[in-house]
């Protein structure tokens, strides 16, 4: 039996989800696909994860592409059929037909996505790491878009991402060149939240999940997760008309209640999600 391309462990209400192809630096194949998306819907529809984690085994976060299948693609003309079969927005997750497309899904997930980015990241793992909700980079971690330097364009939608998550000049500058660039350049940017040194990446990542895990409401978590992605489609007028129903329901949850009572009362909160 083939090992898992995806690796799946829960500790602490946090779900980690690990790119499993060490030795190819965790390069991108259909398998791969396939399982992280199942894994990842599986970890939104689960009331006992909190947050979710992902990162690569080994020394890579991951390569991109498998140049194995790059060059079935130049040899043949054409890609692989990369559909996947068809799985429900978990609730909670925003339902927009932009966030259901092949790898554009994360933001339907109602849990927030951390990025352990231990290693290279490059080509589509660089997309997969943009869809994610936040960053957390090793210092010595390598990131490259490289479509250019492959004969290749902008691909499954990193060309909105990049641009709101970096600017437009420095999305135009990493597409266009293909460069690589190291952390601290991703953190003066704005691409990634933190960087940390490599041998402290995933301890600090999984304290600052338990941290969303323990102290703050799952409720409010994807509420203001879907708020956020979805208001990249919206005009400050409808964000707000919106903000304001959602405010209403947040008014009549039990989250809200035990949020209120665990301040008053100075205990650890104890949120339902509800």
């Amino acid at each position: 039996m083939a090992e898992p391309t995806v690796l799946v462990q829960t500790a602490d209400r946090v779900r980690t989800l690990t790119l499993n192809r060490p030795d190819r630096l965790n390069a991108w194949t259909r398998d791969m696909h396939v399982e992280l998306k199942e894994a990842m819907h599986a970890a939104g529809n689960d009331p006992e994860v909190r947050a979710i984690i992902l990162t690569g085994a080994g020394r890579g976060f991951c390569a991109g592409a498998d140049m194995g299948g790059l060059q079935t693609i130049g040899a043949t003309g054409a890609a692989s059929d990369r559909t996947t079969r068809a799985q429900p927005v978990p609730a909670g997750g925003s339902a927009r037909p932009d966030f259901r497309m092949t790898y554009s899904y994360f933001p339907s997930i109602p849990k927030p996505v951390i990025a352990a980015i231990n290693g290279p990241c490059a080509g589509l793992g660089l997309v997969m790491a943009l869809y994610c909700d936040l960053r957390f980079a090793a210092e010595n971690a390598v990131f490259t878009t490289a479509f250019a330097a492959r004969g290749l364009i902008a691909e499954h939608g990193i060309s909105w991402l990049l641009p709101r998550i970096v600017g437009l000049p420095n999305a135009l500058d990493l597409l266009m060149s293909a460069r690589k660039f190291r952390a601290p350049e991703a953190l003066a940017m704005g691409m990634v939240n933190r960087v940390l040194p490599d041998d402290q990446l995933l301890a600090e990542t999984r304290n600052y999940a338990r941290l969303l895990a323990e102290t703050v409401s799952p409720r409010s978590a994807a509420v203001m997760k879907r708020q956020v992605w979805e208001a990249q489609f919206q005009t400050l007028a409808e964000a707000t008309a919106i903000a304001n129903h959602d405010m209403e329901l947040s008014f009549a949850s039990e989250d809200f209640k035990e949020g209120v009572a665990h301040y008053v009362e100075k205990r650890a909160p104890r949120f339902t999600g509800r």
